[in-house]
C-alpha cells in the first residue's frame, strides 16, 4: 500500500494552468484585488469536480466571504462556459501546511480543455476595499491550485503555481537593541531597525542618524548612514570602560529621538554573560513561512539574536530536509557570534505526552519522530518514538536537552517527564502564556527552569509579532547566563537552569538566594544522582541546594527600558512579596483595566473579550491599548464616556489604560462575555480589584498606576519563609508597563 499524504502529481502536465494578476510585490496588511485565472487542461473538470485554492496555515490573509460585495475579502468565481459554481471556505479542508482552502465546486455542468474559471479575491466591483494581504513578509506567497478533474476527490497539484511577494510597509517605529550585560572594556554592538505597523523590518528607514550614550562609550561613530533598501544594521566596535548602567538613544537628522535601547549593565568582571535566545521556530518546509535559511538569517541579522534553534514539527521533516537542517546549523554556527542548535519539535498527541522540543549538541543525530503522518518515505519508521516516554528512552544516551512546549498539542508533564534531559519548560510563546505548566511542575515535585520562545510560524524568529490570526501573543525570548557564546557553554546554562524568560522584552534580571547557615549545593538534581559539590551561603539562579533553615533572603536586580508595573517574589505559587511603584493612588487619573487567561489547555483556549466600558460621573481624557498586537481588533473611544473593543487572550493578558479627567468620582461599568461589573472609581486603588471568570486564570483586574512612573530599576531583597515540607522554589515574576512579563528560573531549596 502506498503511503501518501500529499496531492497527486499524476497527469499534472494535463491538469491545466493558473495565473494571478496583478503579480509582483504587495505591502503586508494592505488591501488588494487579485484575479486568479484557471485554464482547464486536457481532462477539463467533470460535473461535481472541483478546484482547491489553498494557503498556508500560518497565513493571516483576510478570510474569504461570499455574501457582502461591499465588505473586505469578498470573493467571486465564474466559469467561462456558464457552468454553475459553488464556493466554500474552510480553514481545515486540506493537508497541512496548506490547510486554508477556498473550494470551488462545479455543481452544474462541466469544463472542457481551454475553459476558464476566473476567481476574484477581493472583488472590488461592488465596493469591497479588496482582500487583506497577510500581515507578514513572504518572498513566494502562493495561491496554490489543486484540481480534481475526475470528480474523485483526488487532487492534482499544478506544476507551476501563481506567486506574489509580500513585503514590508513603511516604518512606523524604530528599534535599538543592545546586549544586556557586558564587561568593561570589551567590545559589543547594537542592532538598529525600523518596523512597519505589523512588526515587519522595513526597508524604508534610509537616512542619517546619530547615536548618543548615557555614559562615555568608545567607538561611537559621528553618524550612521542607513542606505535605501536596508532592513536592519549593526553598530559594531563599541566599548565602555566604566561600570554602571548604560543606555543609548538614536536621533534622526532633525535631532528627534526615534529609539531608545534596553539598558546595558557594565561590570568590571563577570564569570557569565547574558545571551538572548529564541529556541523554537519553524520555516516553510514544515508549517512556517520562508525557507529555513531565511529564518536563520532573520534571527541573526534582523532580530539580533545570539542563540536559536529551528524546531520543525517532526512529522513534516523528511530525511533530506533533516540533512539540510544539519548542513545549515553547521554553516551558521560561529563561536562568539551566533549559536544555532540542530533540533526538532517532537509533536506527539497530548494523550501520548504532548509537544517537546529537542536540541542536539551536534549535527548528525537521529530524528525520532512522533509519527510519519506527513512523511511518505517510511524507510526510517523504526526510529520513531510514538510516546513521550519512548522519546525519553531513545534520547537517554544522546547529548541533548528537551523542554516541554504548549502549542496546538500541549505537553502533559504529569504523564511524562525525564529529569535527566527535560531541564526546563516553555511557559510562553506566540500561542500564549501558560503559567499553569509551571504549577504542574511544582505539583509533581519537578525542578525545572523557565523558558519563553516564539514557536513563530511567520518567519520572524526572535521578533515574532503574532499577526492577525489565532496566535494571541508576541513571541517570547530566553536570556541565558553562560560562560561564553559556544554550544557547550549554552548547553551548560540550559542544563543548570541559568536563564530567565520574557514575553519579548529585553531587560536585565539577576536573582540570588542568601542563607544564614550553610547550604549543600548539588551538581544537579539529586533525584537523578546529583552530588554535593560545595557548602555555600550564596546561591544563583537555577541552583538546587539542601537547606534546613526556616527562611532565606531572596535578592533581585532588575533594569528595564519600560517602567515596572509590579514585581512579585514567589515561593512556588505563593506570592511572598509584591513590589509596586510608590505613589498616592487616590490622586492618579491613570487606571488600567486588564483581562487575561484562557478557556482551557487545548487548541480552543481562546477567550473572547469583545466588549465595552462606560464611565459615568467622570470623563475619559484618552485611552491606550495594552498588548494590542492584532490591528484588526478595534479599540475605539466612542466619546468621553464610552470605549468599545475587540480582543482575545490565549493565556496572556491585554487591556486598556484610561486617563480620566478627574482622579475621583463616578463609576466604571464593564461589559464583556466573561466579566460584567460595576465599580466605583473611588474604590480603584494601586492594588488589583479582581473579577474572576473561570477557565484557566481567566479574570479581569482594575488598578491604578502613577501618572508618571519612573521606576525603571529595582534592586532589593525579601525574607522568604520556607516550607516545612516539600521543595521551596524561589523566583521572581515581573510585569512592565509595556505589557511584558518576565520570570526568573527558580532557586530550589530542598529537604
Amino acid at each position: 500500500m502506498t503511503h501518501s499524504a500529499y496531492p497527486s502529481t499524476y497527469m499534472a502536465h494535463r491538469a491545466g494552468t493558473a495565473t494571478v494578476t496583478p503579480s509582483g510585490a504587495f505591502e503586508a496588511g494592505s488591501f488588494q484585488e487579485f484575479v486568479l485565472t484557471y485554464t482547464a487542461g486536457y481532462f477539463g473538470i467533470d460535473d461535481t469536480g472541483s478546484l482547491k485554492i489553498v494557503h498556508r496555515f500560518a497565513s493571516d490573509m483576510g478570510k474569504p466571504q461570499f455574501t457582502d460585495p461591499t465588505a473586505p475579502n469578498y470573493v467571486t468565481a465564474k466559469a467561462s462556459n456558464g457552468a454553475i459554481l459553488a464556493l466554500e471556505y474552510d480553514g481545515k479542508r486540506n493537508v497541512r501546511p496548506w490547510d486554508k482552502t477556498l473550494m470551488i465546486r462545479v455543481v452544474k455542468g462541466f469544463l472542457r480543455e481551454g475553459d476558464q474559471i476566473t476567481v476574484r479575491f477581493g472583488d472590488r466591483r461592488g465596493g469591497s476595499p479588496g482582500l487583506r494581504v497577510q500581515t507578514f513578509c513572504e518572498s513566494t506567497f502562493e495561491f496554490k491550485v489543486l484540481v480534481d478533474p475526475w470528480a474523485t476527490y483526488t487532487y492534482i497539484e499544478l506544476p507551476v503555481q501563481p506567486v506574489i511577494a509580500v513585503v514590508a510597509g513603511p516604518a512606523v517605529s524604530r528599534k535599538l537593541l543592545a546586549p544586556t550585560l557586558c564587561r568593561a572594556g570589551e567590545s559589543f554592538r547594537l542592532g538598529f531597525k525600523g518596523e512597519d505597523k505589523w512588526g515587519n523590518p522595513s526597508d524604508r528607514i534610509a537616512g542619517r542618524f546619530h547615536l548618543r550614550a548615557s555614559m562615555p562609550v568608545d567607538g561611537i561613530p559621528d553618524a550612521i548612514d542607513v542606505k535605501r533598501g536596508t532592513h536592519a544594521c549593526t553598530i559594531d566596535g563599541l566599548s565602555c570602560n566604566t561600570p554602571g548602567l548604560l543606555t543609548f538613544e538614536i536621533a534622526n537628522r532633525a535631532g528627534e529621538v526615534v529609539a531608545r535601547s534596553n539598558p546595558v549593565k557594565i561590570v568590571a568582571n563577570a564569570e557569565r554573560l547574558t545571551y538572548w535566545a529564541d529556541l523554537h521556530g519553524q520555516s516553510e518546509e514544515t508549517i512556517g513561512t520562508n525557507s529555513a535559511r531565511e529564518l536563520i538569517e532573520f534571527a541573526r541579522d534582523r532580530a539580533f539574536l545570539d542563540v536559536m534553534s529551528h524546531q520543525g514539527n517532526d512529522f513534516q521533516i523528511t530525511l533530506p530536509f533533516w540533512h539540510e537542517l544539519n548542513r545549515l546549523t553547521a554553516e551558521f554556527n560561529k563561536d562568539g557570534r551566533f549559536i544555532i542548535f540542530p533540533g526538532y519539535e517532537w509533536s506527539g498527541n497530548t494523550g501520548l505526552g504532548g509537544d517537546r522540543n529537542v536540541l542536539y549538541a551536534k549535527e548528525g543525530c537521529t530524528l525520532h519522530r512522533s509519527h510519519h503522518a506527513l512523511v511518505e518515505d517510511l524507510a526510517d519508521a523504526d526510529t520513531d518514538a510514538h510516546s513521550a516516554n519512548e522519546l525519553f528512552e531513545k534520547l537517554a544516551h544522546e547529548d541533548c536537552v528537551v523542554f516541554a512546549h504548549i502549542g496546538g498539542r500541549y505537553a502533559d508533564i504529569k504523564m511524562a517527564h525525564d529529569i535527566r534531559i527535560e531541564k526546563s519548560i516553555e511557559i510562553h510563546s506566540d500561542w500564549g502564556t501558560f503559567e499553569w505548566l509551571l504549577e504542574d511542575a511544582f505539583d509533581q515535585g519537578y525542578r525545572v527552569g523557565i523558558l519563553a520562545n516564539s514557536d513563530g510560524h511567520k518567519g520572524r524568529h526572535g521578533a515574532s509579532h503574532p499577526g492577525a490570526s489565532l496566535f494571541g501573543a508576541y513571541g517570547g525570548l530566553s536570556c541565558l547566563q553562560a560562560t561564553g557564546l559556544t554550544r557547550p557553554a549554552i548547553l551548560e546554562a540550559l542544563r543548570k537552569r541559568r536563564h530567565y524568560a520574557t514575553t519579548g522584552s529585553r531587560l536585565f534580571l539577576d536573582v540570588g538566594v542568601q542563607v544564614d547557615e550553610s547550604a549543600a549545593l548539588y551538581s544537579d538534581d539529586p533525584q537523578m544522582g546529583g552530588r554535593v559539590v560545595a557548602q555555600t551561603s550564596s546561591l544563583s539562579m537555577g541552583d538546587i541546594a539542601s537547606y534546613a533553615g526556616k527562611e532565606a533572603t531572596f535578592k533581585v536586580e532588575l533594569h528595564s527600558g519600560s517602567p515596572i508595573d509590579r514585581l512579585e517574589i514567589r515561593n512556588r505559587t505563593r506570592v511572598v512579596q509584591t513590589v509596586r511603584p510608590t505613589f498616592d493612588a487616590s490622586r492618579s487619573r491613570r487606571i488600567r483595566l486588564i483581562w487575561e487567561g484562557s478557556e482551557y489547555r487545548g487548541r480552543g483556549r481562546q477567550t473572547i473579550w469583545d466588549g465595552s466600558l462606560e464611565v459615568s460621573g467622570n470623563a475619559i481624557e484618552r485611552i491606550d491599548g495594552i498588548n494590542w498586537w492584532n490591528l484588526d481588533k478595534r479599540l475605539l473611544l466612542e466619546d468621553k464616556h464610552n470605549v468599545r473593543w475587540e480582543y482575545l487572550t490565549t493565556g496572556g493578558f491585554g487591556g486598556i489604560e484610561l486617563w480620566l479627567d478627574q482622579a475621583s468620582g463616578g463609576e466604571l461599568r464593564l461589559n464583556t462575555g466573561p466579566v460584567q461589573m460595576v465599580l466605583p472609581i473611588d474604590e480603584v486603588s494601586g492594588e488589583d480589584t479582581v473579577f474572576e471568570a473561570g477557565g484557566l486564570g481567566r479574570r479581569a483586574r482594575v488598578y491604578r498606576l502613577p501618572e508618571e512612573n519612573r521606576m525603571l530599576s529595582y534592586v532589593g531583597e525579601a525574607v522568604v519563609p520556607l516550607n516545612e515540607t516539600g521543595d521551596n522554589a524561589l523566583y521572581v515574576r515581573a510585569v512592565t508597563e509595556d505589557g511584558h512579563l518576565t520570570w526568573s528560573s527558580p532557586v530550589y531549596l530542598i529537604d
